[in-house]
């Protein structure tokens, strides 16, 4: 068997200053080109995970392995480059950069990234070749980013996210503003771009009917115990 793209082992997380929330994972592996749905009410921690396995918040205790690499072992600055190396994000609310065009935006983690701008290539024609597959035209390249609609915008950030194949693609909630066949369309082409780049994705989101679509469907509760009130 494959050496998982993401494992979690004794993980323990207690917000700072905040008595009030806890999260504890016992153990969850993900393997390359897995694809994981994980279940989750408003509050239940789903964030704070997505936090601590892009390390941009770091575990009390246990380990975040991405790509066999502890995420505890690197400085602040070697998290950062190793996120963009390894981990490609689709945020909730895109976070696109409005006045950079759609190329700017796309290309934007390989100018943090040397390993991954390599497996790009030429970055401007793979761009392309992403928006082309996830349904854009050529022109929407030099669009600014804040003049496309929303299903656009995500588009884009999907494009961005896959560029350079990272392993590990983590999805924040990306259909919570669809409709229903919006959001089946969106995903077919989610998952069909994830299959060609080898990538694992693992999606966080509040909506079981995204569930047949995915390897495995897990709720917050089956992977997280999470505590409210703690000393």
């Amino acid at each position: 068997m494959a050496a998982p793209v993401l494992a979690l082992e004794g993980l323990e997380f207690q917000w700072p200053g905040r008595a009030g929330f806890a999260l504890q994972v016992p153990g969850f592996q993900l393997l390359p080109g897995e694809t994981v749905l994980l279940l989750g009410e408003s509050g239940s921690g789903k964030s704070t995970l997505l936090s601590l396995i892009c390390g941009t918040l770091l575990a009390t205790r246990g380990t975040v392995r991405v790509a066999g690499t502890d995420l505890a072992d690197l400085s602040g600055g070697q998290r950062d480059r190793f996120r963009a190396e390894q981990i490609g994000v689709i945020f909730q609310q895109f976070n696109l950069l409005p006045f950079g065009t759609v190329a700017d935006n796309i290309l934007l983690p390989l100018r943090f990234a040397p390993d991954r701008r390599r497996r790009a290539g030429d970055g401007r024609a793979r761009a392309l070749m992403l928006c082309q597959a996830l349904g854009l035209p050529e022109a929407v390249l030099s669009a600014r980013a804040g003049t496309l609609s929303v299903g656009q915008q995500q588009r884009v950030a999907v494009a961005r996210a896959l560029i350079g194949e990272p392993p590990l693609l983590v999805a924040d909630e990306p259909t919570s503003a669809l409709d229903a066949g919006t959001q089946a369309a969106f995903l077919d082409l989610l998952f069909e771009q994830a299959r060609a780049c080898g990538s694992a994705l693992l999606m966080v989101s509040h909506d079981p009917r995204l569930a047949a679509r995915f390897d495995r469907v897990l709720q917050m509760e089956d992977i997280a115990h999470s505590k409210r009130g703690a000393a």
